[in-house]
């Protein structure tokens, strides 16, 4: 992630609303696509320090605290295009599902800037449609956030549809969830880049390059998700999954495979160029060097997991990349250059 800057020259953040030196609003100019101070026009609309153009806010964040986007001031959208993004919110009158819901748009957001930042396509609405009404088949991506407190919610994806359970916004229940499936990390950001990972899989992998994945990551097909998740659950990871996959869960199926590798891939964009805008790297996540890209991740993680052990807290890079996965986080990478 990257500052931006007030008129003032107070330095802001991705979650900016107001400048903390000089009072100003701010917002996610839909036109800079940055954070931006903003001035207030007579009739309340705004207007960005950087580009003169004129915006309003999302109506997600007036009425709920829940979004620091703009809307192009000309636009019949009352929503900015990532919270148009979901079909489903939780029930806001009930107890704290206000705040699990703040939470969950702050690493949707988050995560969705990067993944365009990236160049990675969000189909937000059927393609070339017919006549029928049919569209192209382009899974157009969603998101449904519930509450397991009203009746059982599987967090996952599902041709383009991605559910999550506002449970994993309470910091008691993903802890204790990350303990008993062994995970070396479980945070929203990261439930985000996985969901995401089944949907490029769908969006891009199925459709143009499968025998290739299949040679990476194996036969989607054999076993089935159904059993390699019964098997999963039963036995465990496979023995010595470190030589071959990312993570523990990864050797439960390809899909799976491809889901913790893309988000794994996207903590190192996100941490190489997030080091490179704070001068702490020369080093950029443009795809242009991989290797390079990689080696770099793994400097920063060497110091940051310090600094968290310093603080008691559980290392920001846990893994460790062997051959195998470095050529599939490799594959990633080539889908990315590919569009």
């Amino acid at each position: 992630m990257r500052s931006f800057y007030c008129q003032c020259g107070g330095t802001l953040f991705f979650g900016s609303v107001q400048c903390v030196a000089c009072s100003r609003p701010t917002a996610m100019c839909p036109h800079c696509n940055a954070v931006r101070s903003m001035a207030v026009a007579d009739d309340g609309s705004l207007v960005c320090d950087h580009c003169h153009r004129e915006c309003r806010m999302c109506s997600n964040a007036t009425l709920h605290a829940v979004c620091n986007r703009g809307v192009d001031a000309a636009s019949e959208q009352p929503l900015c295009r990532y919270c148009r993004l979901n079909s489903v919110v939780p029930d806001l009158t009930v107890g704290d599902n206000l705040l699990k819901w703040q939470r969950l748009e702050t690493a949707k957001h988050r995560v969705l800037f990067d993944i365009e930042r990236i160049g990675l396509p969000i189909v937000s609405e059927p393609e070339n449609e017919t006549e029928s009404g049919s569209s192209d088949g382009r899974p157009v991506l969603q998101f449904e956030f519930k509450s397991s407190a009203v009746k059982p919610v599987s967090t996952g994806h599902a041709d383009g549809l991605i559910t999550i359970d506002i449970a994993e916004a309470d910091s008691v229940h993903r802890e204790q969830t990350r303990v008993e499936f062994g995970e070396p990390q479980r945070t929203l950001v990261g439930h985000f880049r996985h969901e995401l990972g089944h949907y490029y899989w769908q969006l891009l992998v199925e459709p143009n390059c499968l025998d290739a994945f299949r040679s990476l990551f194996g036969d989607e097909r054999e076993p089935s998700y159904a059993e390699a998740q019964k098997r999963y659950y039963a036995d465990g990871a496979i023995p010595d999954w470190q030589d071959r996959f990312i993570s523990a869960y990864s050797t439960m199926h390809p899909w799976e495979d491809f889901a913790e590798t893309f988000a794994g891939y996207m903590d190192i964009v996100a941490v190489v160029e997030t080091a490179r805008h704070f001068d702490r790297t020369r080093v950029t996540a443009d795809g242009s060097d991989f290797n390079q890209m990689l080696t770099a991740y793994r400097d920063i993680g060497i110091v940051a997991n310090e600094f968290n052990r310093d603080m008691g807290l559980l290392d920001l890079v846990p893994e460790i990349h062997s051959e195998a996965v470095v050529e599939k986080l490799k594959f990633i990478d080539n889908l990315r250059l590919a569009l």
